[in-house]
């Protein structure tokens, strides 16, 4: 079930959502953007899902030890 929502908000963001999104897009883009902050996930299941991809892990890796070797390069 779907409900209509009236929002108001600056021209000149309307005029980027047209440009950028498309005129019959907006609700979608919207909607996609504020569900994950309205709605409980089950965090773990997500946790679960992204430790069992192990190309994202071995990203993750190379970036918190790229990040680590950075850090100790700074002076302070």
């Amino acid at each position: 079930m779907q409900k209509k929502l009236t929002l108001t908000i600056d021209q000149e963001v309307y005029n980027g959502l047209q440009r950028v999104v498309g005129p019959r897009k907006i609700s979608r883009f919207v909607e996609d953007l504020v569900r994950p902050h309205v709605l409980e996930q089950d965090l773990y299941a997500g946790y679960r899902d992204m430790g069992a991809d192990t190309v994202r892990e071995a990203e993750a890796l190379d970036w918190a030890e790229s990040t680590f070797e950075d850090a100790g390069d700074e002076e302070g």
